[in-house]
Order: structure tokens, then C-alpha cells, then sequence
């Protein structure tokens, strides 16, 4: 078990203390290491497309995969993890055959390293929210920023959660912009990073933080719905969101017609819903 103390302030081991926790409490969200999946890609069974996704993504490309299932189709394989790490994984060689990205950097990035079979498209933009734990007596609306400011004044701020900006897209937009409204240097203390979007959601709504910068989607998401109070950080803070999938070079059959079906009628409807702008 990982125990962690709630000294404060947050110290250098509790921090890694946190992030361990973290790795443990997300397993159910996070599927398993590529290294895995290489069984699976050379198995004779017929299986569905193996596809690398952002984290952001992770309930409404589920829904969308029950509705490729619908119409007949296997089911597909999909990894959630940070765009990073999965850009890095299909980089250094893992089966996946569809990449879809939370920041259109990846996709460029591995196309001009010959990973991919084109520069792909884009399907979606992210937009972030500030989310505060009911207990956190924070209320983010109508202006987060506001909110997150006076709560740091008056000392309510114990853990403030982000994902890691080093590899996860939402962590670099939520760095930005805390940067923007110069609350980044005071926040340092209280940092929980997250190795991807859904691990910091995971931290607001269990309470480990008080309050944090996470994806939209998330927010509107089912299993977060009831995790605290949220609102919409405003887009100009921070550079766009812009999601890009593409196809890797070991692509198959299936995946490019999942590919298609991503960019159908029915799917951007999904995305809409969902908290994407499309």
C-alpha cells in the first residue's frame, strides 16, 4: 500500500508518493504496456484494429466503438494513455495501426520520421476545464481563474492537478496557461501531476486534490459527473487543442475503415456531444 502524509508543503517525496498512488488508483482506466500487445498482433485470431488513443478521448471513443461494433465490425483494441507516450511507443516500434492524438505535434512529428502513411486529419478540438472536489469549497463559475486565485489567497489549496506537461497535451495547455495569469510559480508547491488527462481527473474526483485542469470531455463524462464543480477556462489563454489521427504504417483493412467511420456523420455527432468542438 502507498501511504502518503498531507504535510504541508507539498514536499519532493510526497510528490512522488502522489504520482505512485496515481499509477495505481488509474489501472482501470489505463490499459495494458505495448510490449503486451505484440502477442496479440501476431495472433491467427481475428481481431479487431489495435489503436492508440489520448486519454481525453477515453468515453466517447468508447461509444463510438460500440457503434462500429453495431454495424457489424470487430471490436477494435484501443490503448488510452498521453499523446506523448504513445507517439513515443509507436516511434520506438509498437503494433499500433491508428494513432489518435490530443495535439496534432505527435501526428506531424511521427509523419516526418516515416511512422505514418499520411499526415492524417483532424477530428476534434479540446478545450479544458477547471474542476474543484465538492469539498474543496471552490465554485469555478463563473470565472475559473478568479475562483482558483482567491482560493490560493485564502489558503484552500492543498493539491492542485494537472497532467504531466512534459508528455500529456492537457498539461501543457494547462500550463500555459497558469503561466498566462501568472498563478504557475505560486501553484509549484501544490502541484499533482498526472500521467495523462484521465489520472488528474481521477485525482479531483477521489478527492486527492482539491481542484485541477482537466479536458472537457472528461468533465461531461459520466464517471466524472458527480466529481465536482467545473467551468470552461478560456480558450485564449492557451495555444488551440487541435486533435489529429492518422493511420501508422501497419495499418490493416479494419483499421482504415474505423479510420473512415471516425470522420462519419454519426461519429462527429459523437464528438460534439462529447465536448469537442468538430
Amino acid at each position: 500500500m502507498v501511504k502518503c502524509r498531507t504535510a504541508l508543503p507539498m514536499r519532493p517525496n510526497r510528490r512522488r508518493c502522489l504520482r505512485q498512488l496515481a499509477a495505481l488508483t488509474a489501472s482501470a482506466i489505463l490499459a495494458p504496456l505495448p510490449q503486451a500487445l505484440w502477442a496479440q498482433a501476431r495472433s491467427p485470431t481475428r481481431q479487431g484494429p489495435l489503436v492508440a488513443a489520448a486519454s481525453d478521448l477515453k468515453f466517447v471513443l468508447d461509444a463510438i466503438a460500440a457503434d462500429w461494433v453495431a454495424a457489424g465490425h470487430t471490436a477494435p483494441r484501443i490503448v488510452y494513455g498521453s499523446s506523448g507516450q504513445l507517439a513515443t511507443q509507436i516511434q520506438n516500434g509498437a503494433p499500433f495501426e491508428l494513432f489518435l492524438s490530443a495535439d496534432e505535434a505527435f501526428v506531424q512529428r511521427l509523419f516526418a520520421a516515416g511512422r505514418l502513411r499520411d499526415a492524417g486529419v483532424i477530428y476534434a478540438r479540446g478545450r479544458i476545464v477547471l474542476l474543484a472536489h465538492l469539498r474543496a469549497g471552490l465554485d469555478p463559475s463563473p470565472d475559473p481563474i478568479a475562483a482558483l486565485r482567491e482560493a490560493l489567497a485564502a489558503r484552500r489549496i492543498r493539491r492542485f492537478a494537472i497532467a504531466n506537461p512534459d508528455h500529456a497535451p492537457y498539461g501543457m495547455r494547462a500550463r500555459e496557461t497558469l503561466q498566462r495569469v501568472g498563478l504557475w510559480e505560486a501553484l509549484q508547491p501544490y502541484l499533482v501531476l498526472g500521467e495523462n488527462v484521465s489520472q488528474t481527473a481521477q485525482f479531483v474526483a477521489t478527492g486527492s486534490a482539491e481542484a485541477g485542469v482537466i479536458a472537457w470531455s472528461l468533465a461531461l463524462a459520466p464517471a466524472f459527473a458527480n466529481a465536482g464543480r467545473w467551468a470552461l477556462i478560456d480558450a485564449s489563454l492557451h495555444a488551440p487543442l487541435v486533435q489529429r489521427m492518422a493511420l501508422t504504417q501497419r495499418a490493416e483493412a479494419a483499421a482504415v475503415g474505423l479510420y473512415e467511420f471516425l470522420q462519419s456523420a454519426p461519429a462527429r455527432a459523437r464528438f460534439a456531444a462529447a465536448g469537442f468542438e468538430v
